[in-house]
């Protein structure tokens, strides 16, 4: 299992951790299975969530975990609620506060990750923080109720506007090579209505999200990622928006290359469904690269580094990606760059470029990764 630090919480969480939205329903004994598999995947911290309101679901993990909860940290969603077995957002303190210290009782009195439910518009933050509900949720974390502040979105605009309030430590967003293609106009989960998602509007990386991953590095707003296969349709043949479907590797690749990543979750709900997610850290690079699927992506990409690592290996030794990332991040302030990103880039060996150009000749988007090095080093040496 490999660990990815979570932004300013300093948590060290498996780069692939556990959605537990489909195991909602399931019986008691596919619960367990599917928890036991996830843990004994060599994963003895491991990250999952949990935004079920249902009573049964969260019980059946809970008894599931038994013993290991110390083992696993949750994100517990603040406003998740249901109506008649089915879940509902509310903003209602009272109604709020029964369905997460209900949650904090199941889990044994804590929840790891304090999660601020769908933050989507405009409308959502104002019920957030122009009421007593984001006051609320600073007591459960000063009680010690929860370790940590985050929240998720699907709206980069949004998610940006709730980091500048400076409360959350971290996020859950909606992370996938469909998504980020997606133009700002559009709302992502309108695509996951229909039969498919619409590529005919795909426009390259769409600059709002781009932006957004790389203020959360500046930050330190570490993310967890959720709907990565895009609700299954990136994997289906009938469904992808592209000329042929991703593979499960290839989305989780894709998300835990973009900034500020640290977990993925995907939505398991058989043991032999986390199996093959896990599969990721056995397969080759091979399996896992993405960059052909995008490049045939219009030609929006050409010049922009997407970090997917096809311009490797460099003969000196540079990781080039990290490179790339951390100038972008420079870039957005580059009067007041971090010490981590400095670190960062010593950390990458970016100084020794010999401007060989083998990189520039396998890049498949026509990056200027050599005038990117020298503009690097200016900035960030």
């Amino acid at each position: 299992m490999i660990y990815r630090t979570l932004g300013k919480t300093g948590m060290e969480v498996s780069a692939i951790g556990l959605g537990c939205e489909h195991l909602d329903g399931k019986p008691y004994e596919q619960v367990r299975e599917t928890i036991y598999e996830a843990l004994d995947h060599g994963v003895n911290i491991n990250i999952m969530d949990v935004f079920m309101p249902g009573r049964e679901i969260r019980e059946h993990i809970a008894k599931a975990l038994g013993g290991k909860r110390k083992e696993m940290m949750v994100q517990g969603h603040i406003g998740s609620t249901d109506i008649n077995k089915q879940y509902d957002i509310s903003r209602d303190l009272p109604t709020v506060q029964k369905y997460f210290e209900e949650l904090l009782r199941i889990f044994g009195g804590y929840i790891d990750f304090g999660m601020m439910f769908f933050i989507d518009s405009d409308q959502n933050y104002k019920d957030v923080f122009d009421t007593g509900f984001a006051t609320y949720v600073e007591r459960l974390k000063k009680q010690g109720d929860i370790r940590y502040v985050g929240f998720s979105s699907h709206n980069p605009k949004t998610a940006m506007k709730v980091i500048e309030t400076g409360l959350p430590d971290m996020m859950m967003f909606s992370i996938n090579p469909a998504f980020d293609m997606l133009p700002a106009s559009e709302y992502v989960l309108t695509h996951l209505d229909g039969d498919h998602i619409d590529g005919g509007l795909f426009r390259g990386i769409d600059p709002q999200r781009a932006e957004l991953y790389k203020y959360c590095t500046q930050k330190q707003i570490g993310i967890t990622v959720m709907k990565s296969f895009g609700a299954g349709k990136l994997l289906s043949p009938e469904h992808t928006p592209y000329e042929k479907p991703l593979t499960v590797h290839q989305c989780i690749h894709y998300a835990l290359s973009r900034p500020a990543v640290a977990s993925v979750l995907p939505g398991c709900q058989t043991a032999a469904e986390v199996k093959d997610v896990m599969g990721y850290f056995s397969a080759d690079e091979a399996e896992k690269d993405y960059s052909g699927i995008l490049s045939g992506v219009r030609n929006d990409f050409k010049g922009s580094c997407v970090y997917c690592s096809h311009c490797q290996p460099c003969p000196a030794g540079i990781d080039i990606a990290s490179v790339n990332r951390c100038l972008d991040i420079a870039r957005l302030d580059s009067a007041n760059i971090s010490p981590s990103i400095r670190d960062a880039y010593t950390a990458a060996s970016g100084s020794g470029c010999i401007a060989c150009g083998n990189c520039e000749s396998r890049c498949p988007f026509g990056v200027p990764v050599i005038a990117n090095m020298e503009a690097a080093d200016q900035l960030l040496r």
